[in-house]
């Protein structure tokens, strides 16, 4: 039995049974109906952004661990780097001592990826910065592995070409002279005898009588057998790979020709006095990659420590050239 309801009437002094009409139950139930929506809705969103839904709380536990993954994955890359630059390292200054050949430019070795963005598909998430950095640094150490694997395989052609590298090197005086006072003058800055001024001597002058034998220092090939109009007169150019050649100037003979292979130690030619000379003598000089050396560093093969101390010292005095 639904219950009767009474109000008093302020204007007729009365008590009054209050009628409730069907319009009146339904604006209440929608009343108490939006009410509901609107705290439910309140309460939803209070609850998904305070409190995380088991699933959500899965996913950040997953998260977490993908961060803690990428951090021991950038420490094992860091000992990789360590790891790699100790073989380049090596790879310089031991391996390619060794076989003297140039080191890798560092320019070469740390070349990095130029162009367009290559990273931007990892870029616009929450943790871009762990995966750009991690794979920027994968791909440095991978381009820096395969440039290492290049250089191996290239001192490992020198390895196993060794024994004709050791061949070849410039090692014995050209020359057959035993007394070091034979040396006429040696590298340097010494004075030209003919314009008494200083200049850079780029060879060494052995004194000896005209037809003495000229040996070739090292094997290679001949490149030049012909007068050189720049005042050496009869002159030889010897390459012998590896980045050496060698000079033989004022001849009175020459008696190997262009393109001929020569063996250390075999006879191309004999002293003179050809050219802009003072005396009959034999200049000679060492060139490693275009650039003059001093050839008694290349004597090794044919002297002893005291005679190569005593040419050290010999070499420190001033003196005019021949030529």
């Amino acid at each position: 039995m639904a219950k009767i309801r009474y109000q008093f009437n302020t204007k007729s002094l009365k008590i009054e049974e209050v009628r409730v009409t069907m319009k009146d139950r339904l604006k209440r139930l929608l009343s108490s109906l939006a009410f509901g929506l609107v705290f439910g809705a309140v309460g939803l969103v209070v609850l998904y952004n305070v409190f995380a839904s088991p699933r959500e709380k899965a996913l950040q536990r997953e998260v977490e661990q993908y961060k803690l993954q990428y951090k021991i994955l950038n420490d094992r890359l860091d000992h990789v780097q360590l790891v790699l630059n100790d073989l380049q390292d090596r790879d310089d200054n031991i391996y390619r001592v060794i076989f003297e050949t140039e080191p890798i430019p560092a320019s070469v070795r740390k070349a990095g990826y130029g162009g367009t963005n290559r990273y931007a598909r990892l870029e616009g998430y929450n943790n871009s910065d762990i995966l750009i950095n991690t794979t920027k640094k994968l791909d440095q150490i991978t381009s820096q592995v395969y440039v290492q694997s290049k250089s191996f395989d290239e001192v490992f052609k020198l390895a196993k070409s060794k024994e004709k590298m050791i061949a070849s090197i410039p090692a014995i005086q050209p020359v057959d002279i035993s007394d070091l006072r034979r040396i006429g003058s040696f590298f340097g800055y010494r004075t030209d005898p003919f314009y008494k001024v200083t200049k850079m001597h780029e060879g060494i002058d052995f004194t000896a009588s005209v037809g003495t034998p000229i040996y070739a220092t090292g094997d290679g090939v001949v490149t030049e057998a012909e007068y050189n109009k720049g005042g050496y007169g009869n002159s030889i150019k010897v390459s012998h790979g590896y980045g050496y050649e060698t000079f033989y100037a004022h001849l009175s003979r020459i008696k190997a020709r262009v393109g001929q292979k020569v063996k250390r130690g075999e006879v191309i030619g004999y002293v003179g006095n050809t050219g802009k000379s003072t005396a009959p003598h034999l200049h000679y000089e060492v060139r490693l990659r275009g650039n003059p050396v001093n050839p008694i560093y290349y004597f090794f093969n044919d002297i002893t420590t005291k005679e190569y101390a005593d040419m050290i010292e010999l070499s420190s005095k001033p003196s005019q050239t021949m030529d």
